[in-house]
């Protein structure tokens, strides 16, 4: 069950980036260059967790794992919130800050000291494999990112549900609500992880929460596609 639900995971982020990706290859937005950067970092932390799971961690995987899922994929994900609620100029700055923190922990992940996990099948909790630099990384950084996640989306949702008036407006709050709960459900993984150490519910949290965010981005995108929601044409 743990490896079939990192394997969906994997096939949602995937599906996501590639969506993303495209929509930044015709638009030139720079909040979708970011959620395209985030996606593929949770699709290569998936598939190293749908490996760990089905034959066996070692050492390189799990560093994998641990930079891509527990560290950099919800700070690259906030940034695109960022651009989108704090403008080009505001996330460019936060970018190259962004930057400057993915190449320390890149190095970090590579050279800290570890615990040997060859051969397990289960999903090591940091704490028992890291020393306390990386587990700070990972808390702090995704810790953040999810708070402006959830606010930003939280933000928008309400700006939409004040607009409701206006055609298209109710589907935009739906799925503004949708990404706020799928950010939730993602972070909910690392909690249950470290408090109950069920794997099976990591697992189906990273693949539940992947899957309610890429629907909300559905729906936003549908929306912003439905003629309801164009200008009327002046004369």
């Amino acid at each position: 069950m743990v490896s079939g639900l990192a394997f969906c995971a994997t096939a949602v982020a995937t599906l996501f980036a590639q969506a993303t990706l495209v929509r930044y290859t015709r638009n030139r937005r720079p909040h979708e260059l970011a959620w395209t950067i985030a996606l593929s970092m949770f699709a290569v932390a998936a598939v190293a967790l749908a490996l760990g799971t089905t034959t066996g961690w070692d050492n390189g995987t799990f560093r994998v794992f641990y930079l891509f899922g527990a560290i950099l994929n919800v700070p690259w994900l906030a940034l695109g919130t960022i651009y989108l609620l704090g403008g080009v100029t505001a996330g460019r700055r936060v970018q190259w800050g962004l930057v400057l923190v993915t190449g320390l922990a890149a190095g970090v992940l590579l050279t800290a000291p570890m615990k040997p996990v060859v051969g397990s099948i289960g999903i090591p909790a940091g704490r028992e494999v890291f020393g306390v630099f990386p587990r700070v990384l990972a808390a702090v950084g995704s810790g953040i990112a999810a708070l402006v996640i959830i606010g930003g989306a939280v933000w928008s949702a309400v700006r939409f549900v004040r607009r409701r008036g206006e055609p298209g407006m109710a589907r935009l709050a739906a799925a503004n609500g949708l990404i706020a709960f799928g950010t939730l459900v993602l972070s909910s993984g690392g909690l249950i992880q470290g408090i109950v150490g069920h794997d099976e519910a990591f697992t189906l949290s990273l693949a539940l929460g992947i899957s309610v965010v890429y629907a909300g981005f559905l729906v936003s995108v549908s929306t912003a596609r439905s003629p309801l929601t164009r200008p009327a044409p002046t004369t």
